[in-house]
């Protein structure tokens, strides 16, 4: 496993995000994630698809969602999709913090 593939699994997304909450005084309430999936494709992805019916719904009980990186919504064909998520939730009044990775 390159050290890229390191960086970027679930693990690690998962402890930069605890970090990042930690030192920002965010509560974790729910996690979703699609461990060992595609990112080309939002089909067999149920933590995005459970993610965003919660969002769209109403129904989110949360305030914010931590994103290791936004690139990491997804590695779809089309780079709109990745920013159309983004704006989804924004659009419900939830906010996607940056510079998680940086």
């Amino acid at each position: 496993m390159s050290t890229d593939h390191q960086k970027y699994s679930t693990e690690n997304q998962l402890a930069t995000i605890r970090r990042y909450a930690e030192q920002r005084g965010f509560e974790i309430t729910e996690i979703f994630a699609d461990a060992g999936r595609s990112g080309l494709k939002v089909d067999g992805r149920d933590g995005l698809q459970n993610l965003m019916r919660s969002v769209q719904s109403g129904s989110a009980e949360f305030s914010a969602i931590l994103v290791y990186d936004v690139s990491r919504w997804g590695r779809f064909q089309n780079a709109d999709e990745g920013a159309y998520y983004e704006y989804v939730c924004s659009r419900a009044g939830i906010r996607v913090p940056r510079a998680l990775s940086g």
